[in-house]
Formats: C-alpha cells, structure tokens, sequence
C-alpha cells in the first residue's frame, strides 16, 4: 500500500465542467436568466477520473484531441479548479504546458527570465545563481537584451523552455513542447528529460507521438470523451489508442 510520502499526484472522482456559449440573441438570454436557467449547454472536459502518480514516476497521457489530456495538466498546475472531486499534488510544479506564457512582449529576454522564473517559484537568488545556464541552454546570448516582441516563434519557445527545466522542478509537466525548435533544439529537450528522469523527478508527458510515449514513460493513461478508459504499460496501452483512431498519429519522435 502506498503511503503519502510516496505519492506526487491523486486525483480522486475529478470531472471538470464548462460552459459553452452558443451565441444566444439578447431575446433568448435574458428570458434565462430571469428564470434560472443556464444560458449555455454545459461540457465535460473531465468526468470522475481517478488516479495516483508516484514520485518519480513518468507518466504519458494519450488520446484524441479534446480527451481531457492538457485539462489534466493545468488541473495539477493550478490553473484551475476541479468543479467536483479532490486533486492533490505534492512537490514544486514547472508547466512546460504554454511556454512563455508570463513573458512580457515589451521587456527583454533578461528582464523576462527574472520575471518568469520568479512566476515559477524561483527566488531572485537563484534566478541570478541559473541564468547563465539558461541562456546557455537557450542559445539566445546575441539576443537576451532584445525585447522578446522581436523574437521568432522559435527563439519564444526555447527561452521559454530553458526558465522551466531550470526551475528545479519535483513535477514536471510537458504538453507537446519536446518539438519546440529545430532538431538540435529538440535533441537538447530530451536530453534534458531523461536527466530528470535519472533524478527522480516526476514527469507527466502528454503528446501524440507514439513512439516517444513508449520509449520515455513508464505507464500511460488512456483518455477519451473525458474519461480515462485505460492505463498501463505504454505499448499495451499504445496498442489500444491505435485501435480506437485507427492508426498511428503522424508525428515525429
């Protein structure tokens, strides 16, 4: 039996629900809510998942778009609430989910790692203590000065990615970012995951390429229509994805 000290991540009976808007007439909406009424249909990004992740563990999270994959990653970040069940989540968490999302366009790329590492929990000491090697790690010295408004899609990413690893991470969470960059860029990222890997961080991956699934995780949840339908080892559980799309989504490793 596990005890606490052994889990990182439990969700417990977890659905998260939306509300879509259907573009009602002002005549439609009003009438709605006078009465009570929901003015849009609600959806269902999750419905009562449950599962336990230990630490160190690394776990892939697969299915088809809107499964409910990248919903469970922001529910473990904190950047959103559960609307039913328990989600509890032990350790510091990196998202490497929308990579430079709290970059300021008009600051440089300096003034932006001190801004994003210090969002992701880092103290001014050990941003100055690291900020060296994450621009090494960004190859972006010619350009760190620039403000980042300036930068190519590419140059964003990378950046992005480097304050992340850098944040000595006890969870880290990786959502379709390991083909950010060219294919030295890409090598480097998953070089990068596998060291987390030998220091027992927590990794949650979420991608459509299969052959990266089987080959970096240790045990794989299957999504579907919000539910977890399966999990397990990541080629039996690969084996079922492929079965249920029917074929093997297009992607590089």
């Amino acid at each position: 039996m596990q005890t606490e000290s052994e889990i990182a991540i439990q969700f417990r009976h977890v659905s998260k629900r939306f509300q879509i808007q259907e573009g009602y007439t002002l005549r439609e909406f009003v009438p709605a809510i006078l009465k009570g009424r929901a003015w849009s249909d609600p959806f269902y990004a999750l419905r009562d998942v449950g599962f336990t992740v230990e630490r160190g563990d690394t776990i892939g999270i697969i299915g088809r778009n809107g499964s409910g994959k990248s919903t469970i990653l922001k529910l473990i970040a904190g950047v959103m609430a559960p609307t039913d069940g328990d989600v509890w989540v032990s350790g510091r968490v990196s998202p490497l989910i929308e990579l430079g999302a709290g970059f300021h366009p008009d600051l440089t790329g300096r003034e932006n790692v001190f801004l994003n590492a210090s969002i992701l929990g880092m103290t001014s000491r050990e941003i100055r203590d690291r900020f060296d090697g994450i621009v090494d790690f960004a190859e972006l010295w010619d350009f760190i000065d620039t403000p980042v408004k300036r930068y190519s899609s590419g140059m964003y990413m990378r950046l992005g990615f480097s304050v992340a690893v850098h944040s000595d991470p006890q969870i880290l969470l990786v959502d379709e970012v390991l083909a950010v960059g060219d294919a030295h860029f890409q090598d480097k990222c998953l070089g990068k995951m596998h060291e987390f890997q030998s220091r027992g961080v927590t990794v949650l991956v979420v991608s459509h390429a299969m052959q990266l699934i089987e080959k970096f995780c240790y045990r794989v949840l299957l999504m579907d229509n919000g539910y977890l339908v399966d999990e397990g080892a990541p080629k039996a559980v690969v084996s079922r994805y492929i079965e249920m799309v029917g074929h093997l989504p297009e992607m590089a490793v």
